[in-house]
């Protein structure tokens, strides 16, 4: 894969996933470390000056108004450091951290940040070269940026803290060494220009967007499975209702659950039906679709904060200007990912009501209970509703927005923050539970269509083939056995993406 250039500019959540997760290298472009240079060089100038700037010649937080003098200035940055590496417990995974140096770069490429262009160019070198920050997963919330984890990551500039390289957790020093990067120190501006800004939430609201997406096209999969074990009535899925109302969402979903069932004796009307289906079966386009138009949005605000300047203080060489603001709060990002992690335990939700109706012989037309043909002796998928529904009792309580959450700190002078870094911490939460929720839901598809062949002769080219994938890792349950490790290995193949993948061959993008 080719170097992704570094230029301020059309940062994708893909991008990040290329970096973070899979080694993609970067380069600075020639014009963003240009606008790196003329930056710093007006800065200087106003050092030299004596011109009042924070965080440059000043304290920072309630200090603000505390003046430093020259001696002061050239250890501040160090201090600075110091003081706000204060997170604590489990390190964040690699991933997250890769992803915040790319989105701190990309930060820099705008030349509005005042560092010297060696803090920047590190940032390169450290993620061309393997060598990651140990950065403490919780300590930010999410305004002055994300202060303690970003902090964690300065420290390497002066060879200090903790990284990770080549497999082996070492002092920041001999990794960086090992790595052949020089340690670039710190002078006036460059603590605080590696470490202002919500980069670390961002990151991994970028890398949550993009598994999310992945998500929701396995749950219409799914949901396509039910359709077809419950002998569902596909009128409700025709494009024409969703694109008289309107909502893209609709729209693509219940596109994609057609394809999955097209070729089937079902979509070809050779199965009778109900002339109506309860909601959890007919609602699925408008449900899963809201989730795709909340994901759509969160994607438009995580995709501005990439390629935009969130730093305190921001520079302006043009206009020989330093203004302070709140350019790293995190709010704008939390907001709408609040609701890209709520949306997808709705979608939770609905695939445990299929569930229920595939289990409970009221319900699923004609299907033995809990799939199971032995009833009484045997209590077949009994069980395995019960772990859903766990699963999704806890994605409940996940739920609650965390941007409402502020707790004010620093004496007042920071009385209104984010709480954005918990808002993505709590979304890979809720779905790592959605993995299971939604392999469960499969295990029973595969299930009831297995029951289901001895009436109908043809199944959805994509169903046909998310059961053959279900198959390969889960066989069909005749007599009652132990099923914690079909679930655990259910949830692997969801995460996996492999049924994905095997049906898009067959039936073609589901977006």
């Amino acid at each position: 894969m080719e170097p992704l250039i570094i230029t301020g500019k059309n940062l994708t959540i893909e991008n990040v996933v290329e970096v973070a997760r899979y080694g993609r290298k970067v380069e600075l472009h020639p014009e963003a470390l240009e606008r790196i240079k003329a930056c710093r060089a007006m800065l200087e100038k106003k050092i030299e000056a004596k011109e009042i700037m924070y965080g440059i010649n000043t304290g920072i937080g309630e200090f603000s108004e505390v003046v430093l003098n020259e001696e002061q200035v050239k250890e501040f940055q160090k201090y600075l450091v110091y003081n706000h590496a204060a997170g604590i417990g489990d390190p964040a995974p690699i991933e997250y951290v890769r992803g915040a140096i790319l989105g701190r770069i990309n930060v820099h490429a705008h030349g509005n940040s005042g560092i010297r262009p060696e803090i920047t160019l590190t940032l390169v070198e450290l993620l061309n070269k393997g060598v990651t920050p140990y950065v403490c997963q919780k300590g930010s919330v999410g305004a002055c940026g994300d202060l303690a984890p970003m902090s964690q990551i300065a420290l390497l500039m002066m060879g200090e803290g903790m990284a990770y390289y080549n497999g082996e957790l070492l002092p920041g020093k001999i990794a960086m060494e090992k790595a052949g990067i020089p340690v670039p120190g710190l002078k006036a501006r460059d603590g605080l220009g590696t470490i202002n800004g919500s980069n670390v939430l961002t990151a991994m609201s970028a890398i949550f967007l993009y598994d999310a997406n992945n998500w929701l096209k396995q749950a219409e999969i799914a949901a396509a499975m039910s359709l077809e074990a419950l002998k569902a009535n596909m009128k409700p899925y025709t494009a024409l209702i969703h694109e008289v109302r309107g909502f893209k969402g609709a729209i693509r979903s219940a596109r994609a659950i057609e394809k999955c069932v097209e070729g089937g004796d079902l979509k070809e009307g050779r199965v009778k039906c109900k002339v109506q289906d309860a909601y959890s079966m007919r609602s699925t386009p408008q449900v899963i679709g809201a989730a795709h138009d909340a994901i759509a949005y969160a994607r438009s605000q995580v995709e501005i904060e990439l390629n935009g300047v969130g730093d305190n203080p921001i520079f302006f060489p043009d206009k020989n200007l330093a203004l302070s603001g709140a350019n790293f709060q995190g709010t704008p990002v939390a907001v709408p990912m609040d609701m890209a992690g709520y949306v997808i335990t709705m979608v939770s939700v609905l695939s445990e009501r299929r569930l229920n109706r595939l289990n409970n012989p009221a319900l699923s037309v004609g299907l033995p209970a809990f799939l199971t043909k032995g009833a009484g002796m045997f209590s077949g998928l009994m069980l395995s509703q019960y772990t859903a529904d766990t699963l999704i009792a806890e994605q409940r309580i996940l739920s609650s927005p965390a941007c409402i959450q502020s707790i004010p700190a620093a004496a007042d002078q920071e009385d209104f923050v984010s709480m954005g870094m918990n808002t993505a911490i709590k979304n890979f939460q809720i779905l790592d539970n959605a993995y299971g929720v939604l392999g469960i839901e499969f295990m029973a598809a595969a299930q009831a269509l297995d029951f289901r062949k001895e009436e109908i002769k043809t199944f959805g080219r994509g169903t046909t083939k998310a059961w053959e994938v279900i198959r390969r890792h889960v066989d069909f349950l005749d007599v009652d056995r132990p099923l914690y490790p079909d679930h655990t290995k259910m949830k692997e193949v969801v995460k996996s993406c492999e049924i994905l993948n095997e049906v898009e061959k067959i039936v073609g993008s589901l977006e």
